[in-house]
């Protein structure tokens, strides 16, 4: 890889270092093509992204960056996963640590903050974006349905009485 190579490689890894949500470090020795195929394809999934660089250059990606203190994880063979949702790449790693124990999680960072391995698992349990969507916008549709069905509950009332005296009726 040249000088200019390299260059490119730093300032690619700098745009993912301040966008990214998240960032997950782990070690990725042992593991086969399949099981990277099997990691990316999940992320990919998930909107997240999975990148393999070497810690040198990462490092000096990371230089002035918000997650400089995540320096401290590359070391040996590291796999990057990152995504823009704070909760994505987080939950991918954690899902596919749990079934491949070549692929260790040491850390990763989220925003400012440098994550340990317990921070990464906190943060994979955590709602995602959508989820947290989902649950905000039951929360505003609710008391509409409510005073839907108070205010259709009368007129249901009314009926089932005029019923009951139209039976006794006949």
């Amino acid at each position: 890889m040249d000088r200019a190579q390299k260059e490119k490689v730093v300032e690619e890894l700098g745009q993912i270092f301040e966008s990214s949500g998240v960032v997950v470090v782990a070690h990725y020795a042992g593991l086969t093509v399949a099981d990277m195929q099997d990691l990316r394809a999940r992320a990919r999934a998930a909107e997240a992204s999975v990148r393999v660089a070497k810690n040198r250059l990462a490092k000096i990606a990371l230089e002035g960056k918000p997650c400089e203190s995540m320096t401290q994880y590359l070391t040996g063979m590291t796999v990057l996963t990152f995504s823009e949702d704070p909760v994505a790449a987080a939950k991918v790693a954690e899902d596919f640590a749990k079934e491949n124990s070549k692929f260790e999680i040491l850390g990763g960072a989220m925003g400012e903050n440098a994550l340990d391995r317990a921070g990464v698992e906190a943060v994979s349990k955590m709602p995602s974006r959508e989820e947290l969507i989902a649950s905000i916008v039951g929360c505003i549709g609710a008391p509409a349905s409510n005073i839907a069905g108070a205010i259709g509950a009368p007129a249901s009332n009314i009926a089932s009485v005029l019923s009951t005296i139209e039976e006794k009726a006949a």
